[in-house]
């Protein structure tokens, strides 16, 4: 490609994370451009997803397939209260801000979205949650 914004010819991994929705998002829109332009792209992308069908069965296949890597909402209100250790921020930090990756970035968004609401919101949301499950639990 010859613009200077353009992405430079992509890997089939940078094709796979598109497919995924796992690359950082300015990247995903440039490699959206791309292929919206490029017809050798989108066969490239056609047979990546083809193989995909078949059953990649590779380990950074699955690694990636199934976010292992990626924390889970407990380890992500840690680090928003400030209270994990200094190898685990840092390994967080390396995932939501090189890796770039867009579901833990939009479940820490949606977490300091929540942590930012009124108390009487909080309250109201817990309220219908309780509500819904009523009859629903067990007594022991």
């Amino acid at each position: 490609m010859n613009d200077a914004t353009a992405m430079p010819d992509p890997t089939d991994r940078d094709l796979e994370a598109f497919l995924d929705e796992t690359l950082p998002t300015e990247a995903a829109a440039r490699l959206e451009l791309a292929l919206r332009n490029d017809a050798g792209l989108r066969d490239r992308l056609a047979a990546v997803l083809a193989k995909r069908d078949l059953g990649d069965h590779s380990l950074g296949a699955i690694w990636q397939q199934n976010r292992v890597s990626c924390a889970d909402r407990a380890t992500l209100g840690a680090y928003l209260l400030g209270v994990l250790d200094d190898e685990a921020r840092h390994g967080l930090e390396l995932h939501l801000n090189i890796v770039g990756c867009r579901y833990c970035q939009a479940n820490l968004d949606d977490m300091r979205s929540r942590q930012a609401e009124p108390p009487v919101q909080t309250e109201s949301r817990r309220r219908k949650y309780f509500e819904s499950s009523v009859g629903r639990l067990r007594m022991s």
